[in-house]
């Protein structure tokens, strides 16, 4: 698919530089029309231009005369159809009915196409990492929610994607567990242990750990020999790996979320040549036995040993980076963590920079922060007794929810066992993921399940059924797949009315949106889009027939095939929006 906005910035870049030959870097502002009386798009730059012209070579202009200049230097093209001046100097572009109508048959026969790519580019998106031996809580949700979604949206615009799951495996919890373990289920190197309720198991090495010193003791024993690798210690650590393992792939699969796990651990070989570069760089400073590294314009020190010897997160954190930036030659490196560890990563980046690995000019390396979910009272989000909520709990009550309310539209007597558990799960997890995505993800958000499932308004479960009401359209005029195929390669696609241009517009600017979200990855954009396109699609249908029936038989008399058309089109990109979230619809509902 084409992105028209930047398309007509090309245009606009030529015909300034042919009207303003001498102006260096002149300013380009492009976007769509917010009325339909003001054209398509809108070119804004002739105050900026104004006000460089004065400053530069001290002409007095009027932003009026610099947009007749630049009208009167657009090239010739297949865009637009006129251009306008309106008030101090804005410039009004109209688009072409016959380039809409031949993009929008490109987009039938050829399907929902990314939109073109300079080079294909090594993106690594690091997110979800909950901790080893602790449940999945609804922090967890936001960062494994929001980094798919970037995935799926970097995948689909044919970039190389490695999605890691930074999983905290390694470090001094893991003595208490051990010791733990070895005090419970003394056989454990033969038997494996049938640790169900890990969570609980952490509880207890926790408290003995606070509470027995001697236990204290061992378990930093046991960190000493499972971090120089002694076999017995390195198998207690996977035990313990794999049970939480095991109940982290529930959450996956049930968001069908795909990972590939490389764990703090991962990076305990490289560590030591971290510290060591950073010494020969002469960026190292001894404070009280740690060895520590100041960071030019970053309040808080780096710590990359602490005083006994051992690494921290910070060293693990640059060896992270390194192998990242080094090892898989990463293009873009996206950290989707919350907002608490800013201050954080901005340090590592910067000594990063610092040292010398990469160039932000040349790499970019970025924090997705991400705010906090709250509950109905606008406190963090917890359970009557003030437990985090584990995550299992509440897709289950998500699950449970959603099929209550599938039976209250009396969904479970039209639909058959199968559509109702398909519409059940669709409804359920989409409106969970779109709950967060469809939130500016900087900002904390409110989690309720009533919001979520309400059929109203800027929800998954309206954008379902709108959707589901645009595949049934052709379903029951009797039109199947080959016969939209055939008419999408013959017939025009008239855009006579205004509904129907104000759809067809709107389909078109999918790439745009896209392109905007690969600038700032705030995905909440592509969620607003859709709703403005269902809501579009629905002003559309109501004013113009697609399927025209007898008033005495009810039969159907004629079928508006262009009509059908646009309806499949909006139906195929709605496909790949949801598709970008990770959202399923299902074909009935």
């Amino acid at each position: 698919m084409i992105n028209i906005n930047s398309r007509i910035q090309e245009i606009f870049r030529d015909a300034i530089k042919a009207a303003y030959p001498d102006l260096e870097n002149p300013p380009l502002a492009v976007t769509p029309s917010q009325q339909p009386k003001f054209g398509d798009y809108q070119c804004n730059s002739a105050m900026s231009i104004t006000k460089m012209l004065l400053k530069t070579s001290e002409q007095k202009v009027s932003p009026r005369e610099i947009a007749d200049h630049i009208s009167r230097n657009i090239p010739d093209n297949e865009y637009t159809e006129k251009v306008e001046i309106a008030g101090p100097g804005f410039i009004n572009v109209h688009l072409r009915k016959d380039f809409v109508s031949k993009q929008l048959s490109s987009l039938l026969v050829n399907g929902v196409q990314p939109p073109a790519i300079e080079n294909r580019k090594k993106v690594v998106v690091d997110f979800s990492s909950p901790n080893i031996a602790k449940e999945m809580h609804v922090g967890h949700l936001r960062s494994t929610i929001i980094g798919d979604s970037m995935c799926r949206l970097f995948e689909f615009v044919g970039y190389d994607v490695l999605r890691l799951n930074h999983l905290g495996d390694w470090g001094t919890q893991f003595g208490m567990l051990i010791a733990h373990l070895q005090d419970k289920f003394p056989d454990f190197l033969t038997v494996s242990p049938p640790i169900g309720d890990l969570q609980a198991f952490y509880k207890e090495s926790k408290r003995r750990f606070d509470t027995e010193e001697e236990f204290k003791k061992r378990a930093y024993q046991c960190v000493v020999l499972l971090q120089s690798k002694n076999p017995d210690f390195i198998k207690a650590w996977k035990l313990i790996c794999d049970v939480s393992r095991k109940e982290f792939q529930k959450i996956y699969d049930c968001l069908d979320i795909k990972l590939i796990e490389r764990g703090e651990s991962y990076y305990q070989d490289m560590m030591k040549d971290i510290v060591q570069e950073f010494e020969d760089r002469g960026f190292v400073q001894m404070d009280e036995g740690r060895k520590i590294v100041f960071v030019p314009g970053c309040s808080v020190p780096l710590t990359i040993m602490k005083s006994d010897g051992g690494f921290t997160y910070d060293t693990s954190d640059l060896a992270a980076l390194k192998q990242r930036l080094f090892e898989e030659k990463a293009d873009i490196i996206v950290y989707v963590v919350d907002s608490g560890q800013s201050v954080h990563l901005q340090t590592i980046y910067a000594a990063g920079q610092m040292i010398g690995w990469y160039d932000p000019a040349v790499t970019r390396v970025v924090h997705a922060a991400f705010g906090v979910v709250l509950g109905e009272d606008k406190k963090k989000f917890k359970t009557r007794s003030g437990d985090t909520v584990r995550l299992i709990e509440l897709l289950e009550e998500g699950l449970k929810r959603s099929m209550d309310k599938l039976k209250d539209k009396e969904r479970d007597k039209v639909l058959t066992e199968e559509e109702l558990k398909a519409a059940q799960i669709s409804v359920a997890f989409g409106c969970i993921k779109y709950a967060d995505l469809s939130h500016n993800r900087m900002n904390d958000y409110i989690f309720s399940f009533d919001k979520m499932l309400d059929d109203r308004g800027n929800t998954a479960a309206y954008l379902l059924y709108a959707f589901t009401r645009i595949r049934s359209i052709a379903r029951l005029a009797n039109i199947d797949e080959e016969m939209l195929q055939k008419a999408a390669r013959e017939t025009k696609i008239l855009l006579d009315h205004e509904k129907e241009w104000k759809l067809g517009k709107c389909i078109l600017r999918f790439p745009e949106i896209l392109q905007k979200i690969l600038d700032d990855l705030l995905l909440h954009t592509l969620c607003d889009y859709l709703y403005e396109l269902a809501t579009t699609f629905t002003e559309f249908y109501d004013n113009c027939y697609c399927v025209e029936k007898d008033r005495q038989t009810g039969m159907i008399a004629k079928v508006n095939m262009w009509r059908m058309l646009l309806c499949e089109a909006t139906a195929a990109v709605m496909a790949k929006g949801f598709d970008i979230l990770g959202i399923k619809p299902v074909q009935k509902m």
